[in-house]
């Protein structure tokens, strides 16, 4: 199954390049979120693929409100057809197509294409991650250093943590699965992110990152179960719990005295 699902998303990788070459960029913002015609393209693209090589499987996806049922299945996909639709409407590399497979509010396989830098990770529960086929392995005790985020330099929430936790490199990147994945790899060290979160952003990328040793938590530190609310309030991805508890400890101190960094429209910047 891991194989046919990375022909998949590559497949679909593949034609968001062919569209985005071809400027198919018509869209809307709704709120934080622009939602593009090659949204719906790629939802097609995608969960067709799916249907063939199991037509018995639910899809829950992000492009298709029927779809996004309250009830769900133990057994299911859980698709993303473009995460950062915004960096690949402004001609940034940070975006991605992705699927996971969810067994009883957890993911058990996960496959993540990132087009542009040709960047294919795969997990499947209790037998790795790999990027490009190279298995992924991260080691706990390391400092958190390096903290990623999806503006040109560290704003809101991220300034607070990168300035206090004297962080001393920031990369930018725009789409939430990507960013979560170059912690799985070990470009960085840290996201934190204080805005809402669905499910389709993080189940595979969840994966990826915690077959890799990683840790994903929501903002106050619980293990996140894709089984009832769509959207989480933040998200904490780290190479280590130990880097995770540290982050979040700060986060709390923060809290109790009410020092944060202000942004306007945090959430809504592109990325690149």
């Amino acid at each position: 199954m891991i194989r046919k699902l990375a022909n998949i998303v590559y497949d679909v990788g593949t034609l968001l390049l062919k569209w985005r070459n071809a400027e198919i960029f018509e869209g809307t913002w709704e709120g934080p979120q622009f939602k593009a015609k090659v949204d719906q393209m790629a939802h097609t693209a995608l969960t067709n693929r799916l249907r063939d090589i199991a037509p018995d499987i639910p899809i829950i996806s992000e492009e298709d409100e029927d779809l996004v049922v309250k009830d769900r299945p133990d057994y299911y996909w859980l698709i993303d057809p473009i995460d950062g639709t915004a960096s690949f409407v402004g001609g940034f590399p940070g975006f991605v197509t992705q699927v996971a497979l969810v067994k009883d509010g957890y993911p058990l396989i996960a496959a993540i294409y990132a087009p542009v830098s040709n960047s294919l990770y795969l997990a499947e529960r209790e037998r790795g991650a790999t990027l490009n086929d190279l298995p992924l392995h991260l080691f706990s005790g390391r400092e958190p250093k390096i903290l990623i985020d999806n503006y040109p330099e560290p704003r809101g929430i991220a300034q607070s943590v990168y300035k206090g936790l004297n962080f001393c490199k920031y990369i930018e990147c725009g789409s939430i699965s990507l960013k979560v994945c170059k912690i799985a790899d070990g470009t960085a060290d840290i996201f934190f992110k204080d805005v809402i979160i669905r499910d389709w952003d993080i189940a595979a990328p969840q994966l990826i990152l915690e077959e890799a040793g990683g840790i994903l938590r929501d903002i106050n530190g619980r293990k996140i179960k894709y089984d009832g609310n769509y959207n989480y309030h933040g998200i904490i991805a780290a190479g280590s719990r130990e880097a995770c508890e540290h982050v979040l400890s700060y986060y709390d101190n923060l809290k109790k005295r009410g020092s944060f960094y202000e942004c306007a429209d945090y959430c809504c910047a592109p990325g690149r």
